[in-house]
């Protein structure tokens, strides 16, 4: 019922919002069209990202964009496939029809502008490292969304298996990075291994991944990178379009379907989104991994108004998955059994109804985005309420552990619209979180967390160049509450208080319109998560007895970095180093001590601090000879050095080169043909913290695909099959949880092999209902 009312208050403000931020209105025609020959390029898609307006070119190449501010500058940008994305700031003030001529180009076109960052910018212009994936992408197989990001270089995994995986940019992962969706920081349990993004994968059309701090921009846990989910653009005045997206995977029988439905009438917009995912037992080369099955269902609705004020979106969402694991038992030969000794059977391993234990995630979020004409500028403001419930389940229905956080954000920022050059920032930002658990088995105590912090930044262009500084104040309040069990007490009362100044500046220059060069410097900070302060008992998910340390310090990063990009008409490249370092770095360690709890004797993993610098490069390598062939090479690697006690830091991804080759020939009746083959080679990670983890050895995988777009009349279908691992190469991944030594502490040599041969089949439907 809170729930019901919260959205029947939201959805009263977003109504009153239409009168109380009146402006004239506005529209703008222009029209696309090719450089060369100035032929009109009917189906452009023009797009302003600051306030969400979308219009497609017409059969003579012209566009109406409708509702718009009478005065202010923005950054448009125009797409059309087989073409150089063209971006151009235009001042609504004195504009009278637009006109936009697109250069065709060999290379594939790349999504050139950046929102991410305080200031929407094209990627030449904005200092920050920063990596897109677009629709395309996102389409190829994944098992969920942070698999889909891992193209990057720079960018990894920690894995579960398939179903779970938490992102890791630059060997930093956890608390360590910042998810945003719907313009609102997801807060879950971030801090757990086994805990992943819950996001539904398909919910996006775009995603920004901004490597390195940037505590400047979302304070708090910013210290290794930022990924940015973007919602879909609304359609275009007048027309609903959907999309139907299904999946099938051999090796885990995962199947994944999802609906979507996008309309705008007069500027009212509103999109619906249904996804249900479904996977038995995963396969490695040797065999099945027992119930390591999943189930998801998402739901997603966004309602709202682009009109001449600005815009309010209201987003909704709710994510359910429930994941099997499977707690090591192995029979005299070794082989993987029942807890009685039984030994499974084929339909075991292809059952899709869970066995215990089990885990059950729920999150529900609803987040107001908000862009407000102001003055002389926008007032963005975002607002977001979210209730993440995850309960672990050990041999019934009944949950041991039930963490149940809700927590509520406000981020408001107002942009100056640019003079002379000059583009500033001011913004202030605060949550609020209350967690509690309602289980019979406790992890973490009960606690409330308050944060507050307030910025200033400033951009400036001149001539090939762009200068940005800022700098940011924050204060974060822990509270932890009291708890006796049977007598005795399980947990203290606690109260931290963590301040923190941070600041950055950015520096770019286009040297010509091939060659490109980024820099930035700056600092950042991380105050402690209530699990590493005061955690106190049995992790089910992760099969170790884990203490918190009250008298943690805030972690403090201050990294410096620098990228030079060149694109020409048949290559494209970059290439980027960076250094990290981290005072009062928090990690959780094992010395060989173990505990007696609930039956069974646990590993302990205690929480410290020491100091670290972490250390890379990451490249890019795009080859684009002729229009139908395409090879692209990525490479990224991470040193990590615990500089405390002299020895490397632990889990740290293994550096990784893929190359793709794709054939893409213009074949009749369809489009977007093509046929790839790719290899993805891992080196061997040696650098370990032998203490407490194992080396792993290096491996190579083969992968394949092949797809094309077919019409049906005026209806188009993209099919598309996929392999990966197609050689069943049996490896281990540095990251993975199931690695020996990660997996089973009592028996350091066993380990399960990730994922082996898999074939997926895609179909793509995008679609027009009214036009």
């Amino acid at each position: 019922m809170k729930k019901l009312q919260l959205i029947g208050f939201v959805i009263l403000y977003t109504l009153l919002t239409t009168t109380a931020f009146a402006n004239v209105l506005k529209d703008i025609k222009g029209k696309v069209i090719d450089a060369s020959n100035k032929q009109t390029l009917p189906g452009a898609t023009i797009f302003i990202p600051d306030l969400k307006v979308t219009a497609v070119t017409n059969a003579d190449g012209e566009f109406t964009l409708n509702n718009l501010p009478s005065k202010g500058s923005y950054l448009v940008e125009v797409h059309f496939i087989g073409y150089k994305t063209a971006t151009q700031i235009v001042n609504f003030t004195s504009t009278a029809g637009l006109e936009f001529a697109l250069q065709a180009t060999a290379i594939e076109t790349k999504e050139v502008v950046i929102t991410g960052s305080l200031i929407s910018s094209t990627s030449k212009r904005n200092s920050a490292s920063s990596a897109v994936v677009g629709k395309d992408q996102l389409l190829q197989p994944s098992t969920n969304i942070i698999d889909a990001l891992t193209r990057i270089p720079g960018v990894s995994q920690i894995t579960t298996g398939p179903s779970i995986s938490k992102p890791v940019i630059r060997g930093l992962g956890y608390n360590r990075i910042v998810t945003l969706d719907d313009g609102i920081k997801q807060q879950g349990q971030q801090w757990g291994d086994e805990h992943g993004i819950e996001i539904d994968q398909f919910k996006s059309d775009r995603i920004e991944v901004l490597r390195g701090a940037a505590s400047l921009m979302y304070g708090s846990d910013a210290l290794g990178g930022v990924i940015n989910l973007l919602e879909p653009s609304s359609a275009p005045e007048g027309q609903v379009k959907g999309e139907f997206i299904s999946n099938y995977s051999t090796n885990n029988g995962l199947t994944a379907n999802s609906l979507m439905l996008n309309g705008n009438e007069n500027g009212f917009v509103w999109r619906a989104r249904g996804t249900y995912k479904n996977a038995y037992s995963f396969k490695t080369p040797t065999g099945y991994f027992p119930n390591s099955g999943f189930n998801e269902t998402d739901l997603s609705g966004m309602v709202g108004l682009n009109k001449s004020w600005g815009y309010t979106h209201l987003n909704v969402s709710s994510f359910r998955n429930n994941i099997g694991f499977y707690e090591p038992t192995l029979d005299a030969n070794g082989n993987f059994v029942k807890e009685d000794g039984e030994a499974f059977i084929t339909s075991d391993y292809k059952s899709r109804d869970l066995d215990y234990p089990r885990q059950d995630i729920r999150h529900f979020k609803i987040a107001l985005n908000n862009n407000f004409v102001l003055g002389n500028g926008n007032l963005k403001a975002d607002f977001g309420y979210q209730q993440n419930q995850r309960r672990e389940l050990e041999d019934g229905p009944e949950p041991s552990l039930f963490f149940d956080l809700k927590t509520y954000n406000a981020d408001l920022k107002y942009y100056i619209h640019e003079t002379n050059g000059w583009q500033p920032v001011f913004g202030i930002s605060a949550d609020a979180g209350k967690s509690q658990n309602k289980g019979i088995e406790y992890l973490i105590p009960d606690y409330n967390t308050y944060g507050i912090g307030v910025f200033a930044f400033a951009k400036k262009n001149w001539d090939n160049n762009t200068f940005s500084l800022g700098a940011r104040y924050d204060y974060r309040k822990n509270n932890g509450k009291q708890l006796f069990v049977d007598g005795d007490e399980l947990f203290a009362p606690f109260q931290n208080k963590f301040s923190n100044v941070s600041g950055a500046l950015g520096f770019t220059h286009q040297f010509n319109e091939e060659w490109n060069f980024k820099a930035n410097a700056g600092s950042a900070f991380r105050a402690p998560n209530p699990a590493e302060l005061a955690s106190n008992g049995v992790h089910e998910g992760t099969y170790r007895y884990e203490i918190g340390n009250t008298n943690l310090s805030p972690e403090r990063s201050y990294q410096v970095d620098a990228a030079l990009e060149y694109e020409g008409k048949i290559v494209s490249a970059s290439a980027s180093i960076y250094n990290n370092y981290v005072h009062n770095f928090i990690y959780a360690s094992n010395n060989g001590e173990t505990i007696m709890a609930e039956g069974d004797q646990y590993p302990v993993y205690r929480y410290g601090q020491v100091n670290a610098n972490l250390y890379g490069a990451e490249a890019s390598l795009t080859i684009h000879p002729v229009s139908f062939i395409h090879f692209e090479n990525t490479f990224g690697y991470v040193h990590a050095e615990n500089s405390t006690l002299n020895r490397p830091l632990a889990f740290i991804p293994a550096a990784t080169l893929r190359n793709e080759l794709r054939f893409e020939p213009k074949l009749k009746g369809t489009n977007d043909a093509y046929l790839s083959v790719g290899i993805n080679s891992a080196f061997k990670q040696t650098r370990v913290d032998d203490v407490f983890e194992t080396p792993t050895s290096g491996y190579t995988l083969l992968n394949a695909g092949i797809g094309a777009t077919f019409n049906l009349g005026k209806q188009p279908i993209k099919l598309s099959v996929s392999g990966n691992n197609l050689l069943n190469q049996k490896y281990y991944d540095a990251l993975s949880r199931f690695k020996p030594g990660r997996f089973d502490y009592e028996n350091p040599n066993l380990g399960v092999y990730n994922t082996g041969r898999n074939i997926t089949f895609g179909l793509y439907v995008p679609f027009t209902l009214v036009k």
